[in-house]
């Protein structure tokens, strides 16, 4: 007989009675009692404190929400996705109130574009589509479907509306300077809005003797930047001075 046999032999004896061993050792009693599954995982999991409470829980008391969501495009997304675990809530209504989402992060992590995602499913980019505005300002959360056409300027022209949030003209709003005719919502790039043609515009507020809040810087309308109109020097949407 080969030397070589006896010691595979010994070899394959060790493994089986370490197999042995480690099965005792390691596996749990009740692995194999419900098949290929350790069957007192069950009595660990109902252990676990409860804490959601399932869409049905809610339905109880918003039916009318429930209802139009089962109708929607977020009719397979359960309350508890948006609104957390809601067992503590069922249990004292009164007190404890679910939480309501009011910012842009969460609808983002379905609905932020990923080419990964199914054709025909709303993406959007969150850094320019309404920047700083909440989802739930055009969309109904319970119903989510897409406005006809945006109606803030943002929705299109995010990264200038960004800008102007951070510029000493925050507080004006963009019909103040701009004209935008309905048609221009609907087809913008043959319905263009106006700009300001006349140094007189800016004037209202930047001439030396415009009636406006002291804080405004003001300049000499005769003299300064003739014959340039204003905003080919100041960018209006973050006029800094120069």
């Amino acid at each position: 007989m080969p030397q070589q046999v006896p010691r595979l032999a010994a070899v394959f004896a060790v493994a089986v009675i370490g197999l042995f061993v480690a099965r005792s050792l390691l596996v749990p009693d009740t692995f194999g009692d419900l098949g290929h599954y350790r069957a007192a995982a069950i009595d660990t999991i109902v252990a676990h404190p409860k804490e959601y409470a399932g869409h049905q829980e809610c339905t109880m008391c918003h039916r009318p929400i429930a209802e139009q969501r089962a109708a929607s495009n977020h009719r397979g997304v359960r309350c508890e996705v948006c609104h957390g675990p809601a067992a503590a809530h069922v249990a004292n209504p009164l007190e404890i109130k679910p939480a309501v989402p009011r910012e842009r992060d969460l609808c983002v992590l379905c609905h932020a574009y990923s080419p990964s995602r199914p054709t025909g499913f709303p993406q959007i980019d969150s850094v320019t589509h309404n920047p700083r505005m909440p989802c739930a300002g055009c969309h109904e959360p319970h119903a989510p479907e897409p406005p006809v056409t945006p109606r803030e300027c943002s929705a299109c022209h995010g990264q200038i509306a960004n800008q102007l949030a951070v510029s000493h003209h925050a507080e004006l709003n963009c019909g103040t300077c701009h004209e935008a005719p309905k048609e221009h919502r609907d087809n913008p790039r043959a319905v263009r809005p106006t700009k300001p043609a006349e140094r007189s515009f800016c004037g209202t507020c930047h001439a030396a003797d415009a009636r406006s809040s002291e804080r405004i810087p003001r300049i000499d309308l005769r003299s300064h930047g003739q014959p340039y109109v204003c905003w080919q020097c100041h960018y209006p949407h973050y006029p800094e001075a120069r």
